[in-house]
């Protein structure tokens, strides 16, 4: 397995979104390892996208970590689930990438216990399901992704990548439109 180094998030968040489809978000636990080929992303640009927790530079104990260093994870919770992100782009710059859906690939039988008895496609399509099933808890907020217990290393080139507008944010005006979700065209395990 080939870790990503730290340059490889510092670029915009709209290339790192398709750049980190195919690569592995991989959770260490005192459970075991649990893994996954991310196959859907969604991108937030606080400068400028009203469906951002970040937009127009909000600066929050929450939102702090989207103004550092890119490459960390981003973790809230909402509606009862932990969300992933991981920050891009420029110190100062809030810009972040939600993970929406990864494919299993390693830890499957831990990724059943954490989910209960769910069809293997329904245990990491959408934000909430591949958190749970991976281990990814708010406490992995601020954590670098190029070290152990959260990291993402190389994995697959999709053939084709697909775009469209963003799921879930109905409430934010124009930037419900912006195209910026991607996913691995054909991949099961995209969330809808």
């Amino acid at each position: 397995m080939e870790l990503l180094p730290a340059s490889f998030f510092r670029q915009p968040a709209l290339t790192l979104a398709e750049d980190l489809l195919g690569c592995e978000l991989i959770k260490e636990t005192e459970e075991g390892t649990a893994s996954g080929y991310i196959v859907e992303t969604e991108v937030y640009i606080g400068a400028v996208d009203k469906a951002a927790h970040s937009y127009n530079y909000k600066r929050t104990k929450r939102t702090e970590v989207m103004f550092g260093e890119a490459g960390h994870a981003y973790t809230y919770v909402m509606h009862t689930h932990c969300l992933v992100n991981v920050v891009a782009g420029e110190v100062g710059e809030p810009e972040a990438i939600l993970i929406r859906a990864v494919e299993p690939v390693r830890g499957i039988d831990l990724m059943y216990k954490r989910r209960g008895d769910k069809k293997e496609k329904e245990l990491t399509s959408g934000p909430g399901k591949l958190t749970k099933a991976l281990g990814i808890v708010k406490n992995d907020y601020g954590h670098p992704y190029g070290e152990p217990p959260l990291y993402i290393a190389k994995g697959f080139t999709p053939e084709h990548i697909s775009t469209g507008p963003r799921i879930g944010i109905d409430n934010s005006e124009e930037a419900r439109d912006f195209p910026w979700r991607f996913w691995v065209t054909g991949n099961r395990f995209v969330s809808r």
